[in-house]
């Protein structure tokens, strides 16, 4: 299974705590931030059914949270709640990214979809359980903590495509003066957690996420009617995602990145030891890198905010 390993991390320790999953798409803070954006643009009637479904089944006291005790309502504070779920039940990882290759040209993203399941199918499985009036409401409730993490994650460029190197988190960078270490199976800074987490924050300049959402809110409000034109269309999006990290998240090095061959990779060391030949490029992320995916950045989170909102209003049509 790609990226398998990686996921096992997720039962270990750090002080006490559940450590950080490798390649948890979002960090702590942009997760809420999609979902802070796409609270504010529900309708009230939706608002009152999907917060009274949550509060009456609420978050397991004794699940481990890596984002810790926010004070967020029951919708935001959701949002992070399936990294967590991932770490008790490990057949959930594979549902938080769909490895299309870096290669692959447009077509059916299902393609790409593996034998555990992909975000894109894993979004639209959940939503009927949602949807389902006879299911038990613990059930449903679960269904929409994980459409609420999941549209973020299928808007994260990296869980969108992979060059055989578990979507990024097999590619080290220097960021800025921090330079790359192994850690984990992985390195750290690398590719992947570069844009989960310190080029979002970045952008946040300490803002907390119900802030950033309204900064995201009034910069792109033109553009959200364009967003959800055509409803809810899972495989455009995961190839929007694709397009960004060739263009981008992998495109934007002063240094060319080759394509690899599609191969399945568990570890740094399959593929050739992909880890070490990508640490021997010497991959810099610097300002002009940093700027050009900050744009990117905030551009997918307002998207997954936005049409996070689209379908969970029209899901609360049919009565939740």
């Amino acid at each position: 299974m790609k990226r398998g390993l990686m996921y096992l991390c997720l039962a270990l320790c750090f002080l006490g705590l559940a450590c950080a999953p490798a390649a948890e798409a979002w960090g702590c803070r942009a997760h809420e931030t999609v979902a802070a954006l796409a609270e504010k643009r529900l309708t009230p009637p939706a608002k009152q059914a999907l917060l009274a479904l949550l509060t009456a089944n609420p978050i397991d006291p004794q699940l481990k949270r890596y984002c810790g005790q926010t004070g967020l309502d029951a919708f935001v504070d959701s949002s992070t709640w399936a990294d967590d779920e991932r770490g008790r039940d490990p057949a959930t990882a594979p549902w938080h990214f769909i490895d299309i290759p870096l290669s692959a040209t447009q077509g059916s993203a299902q393609a790409s979809c593996g034998a555990g399941g992909c975000v894109t199918q894993a979004i639209a499985d959940q939503l009927a359980i949602l949807k389902d009036k006879n299911a038990p409401g613990a059930k449903r409730a679960a269904a929409l903590r994980f459409i609420i993490h999941f549209v973020g994650d299928l808007h994260q460029p990296l869980h969108g495509a992979t060059n055989s190197d578990r979507g990024g988190n097999c590619v080290p960078v220097k960021y800025f003066t921090r330079n790359p270490h192994p850690r984990n199976n992985s390195y750290t800074p690398n590719l992947h957690h570069v844009w989960d987490t310190e080029i979002p924050e970045s952008q946040m300049q300490g803002a907390d996420p119900a802030e950033f959402a309204d900064t995201l809110d009034a910069a792109f409000e033109a553009s959200f009617a364009a967003w959800q034109q055509g409803g809810m269309q899972l495989d455009a999006w995961a190839w929007e995602s694709h397009e960004h990290a060739v263009e981008t998240a992998y495109g934007a090095f002063s240094k060319p990145i080759p394509v690899e061959p599609d191969v399945p990779v568990n570890a740094c060391t399959d593929d050739n030891n992909i880890g070490q030949r990508m640490l021997h490029k010497h991959l810099v992320i610097g300002q002009a890198y940093r700027d050009q995916a900050a744009s990117v950045a905030e551009e997918r989170l307002a998207q997954a905010g936005i049409r996070l909102a689209m379908i969970l209003n029209e899901a609360a049509k049919t009565g939740l």
